[in-house]
C-alpha cells in the first residue's frame, strides 16, 4: 500500500501493477492532488471515492493527503539478479525499525547499490511505514526478503567479497572490491555472529569518540558514498 501524493505518483511511474486506488475530497484541494487524480484515471486503476472520514479510517498517517493505491508486491529474486551486473548489494541483518529500513531502501538506490536484500529478523520490506521512508525507491530498486542459504549459493557464482560494518573495525578507506556485499546490522546488537563468520572483512567508520555511533540509515549511506563503483 502507498499512501500520499508522492508515493502514488512514484508508483504509477514505476513498472508495478497497481490494482486500485483510494481517494477522498481532500485529494482535490490541490493542484497537484488533482493532477493525480486525473493520471489514475488514465492509468485505468480502478478508483474508490470515499469520504474524508472514511478515508482516515484507513488511513495510517497523522495528516491524509486524501489518496492511496494497492498494488501488486512484485516478484524479485537472486536468480533474477544473477542475470544482471552486480556491483554493490546491501544485506540488512535484523534491521528492524522501518523509518531506517526505508531510508536505506532510498539511499541504496540513489547511490547505485544493484539491490538491497533482507536476512529474517529485518523488518518486512512492504511495511507501510517502510514504503513511506523509502520515498518510491522501493518500486524501482530491487530490494527483496533472502536466507543466508541463498545468499551463499549467490555470493559463489557472482564472485562476491562479503564486508561486515562493526565499530571494532578496520577504517574504511576508498578502495574497495568492484563486486562487494555490505552487510549491516541490528541497530542495538550490531551484524549477527551468522554474518560474521562469513564476512572477509569487518570495517567502521571513524568517527569522534565522544560519539558512541551512528544511525545505522546515516552509516549506511556514509559507507555507500565512499564504497560507490565509481571511487
Amino acid at each position: 500500500m502507498a499512501e500520499g501524493i508522492r508515493a502514488v505518483e512514484e508508483l504509477l511511474r514505476s513498472p508495478l501493477a497497481v490494482e486500485g486506488a483510494l481517494v477522498s475530497p481532500t485529494l482535490a484541494t490541490s493542484p497537484r492532488g488533482a493532477a493525480l487524480r486525473a493520471a489514475l484515471h488514465a492509468a485505468g486503476v480502478v478508483v474508490t471515492e470515499v469520504t474524508d472520514a472514511e478515508f482516515g479510517s484507513a488511513a495510517e498517517t497523522e495528516s491524509p493527503q486524501g489518496v492511496l493505491a494497492v498494488a501488486e508486491i512484485p516478484q524479485r529474486s537472486l536468480p533474477a539478479l544473477a542475470k544482471t551486473s552486480v556491483s554493490r548489494i546491501v544485506i540488512l541483518d535484523g534491521v528492524q525499525d522501518p523509518g531506517n529500513v526505508g531510508t536505506i531502501l532510498r539511499t541504496a538506490a540513489a547511490l547505485g547499490a544493484t539491490a538491497t536484500l533482507a536476512l529474517p529478523g529485518t523488518v518486512d520490506l512492504w511495511n507501510a511505514k517502510v514504503v513511506r521512508s523509502a520515498m518510491g525507491a522501493l518500486f524501482q530498486h530491487p530490494a527483496f526478503a533472502a536466507s543466508w542459504a541463498e545468499i551463499d549459493a549467490f555470493r559463489s557464482g557472482a564472485g562476491l567479497v562479503l564486508w561486515g560494518t562493526d565499530a571494532g573495525g578496520q577504517p574504511l578507506g576508498n578502495a574497495a572490491p568492484d563486486h562487494l556485499a555490505l552487510v549491516v546490522g541490528n541497530e542495538g546488537a550490531g551484524i549477527s555472529d551468522q554474518a560474521r563468520a562469513r564476512c572477509q572483512s569487518l570495517v567502521s567508520l571513524p568517527i569522534s569518540s565522544t560519539v558512541e555511533s551512528l544511525n545505522v540509515a546515516v552509516a549506511t549511506g556514509i559507507f555507500l558514498y565512499q564504497l560507490r563503483p565509481s571511487q
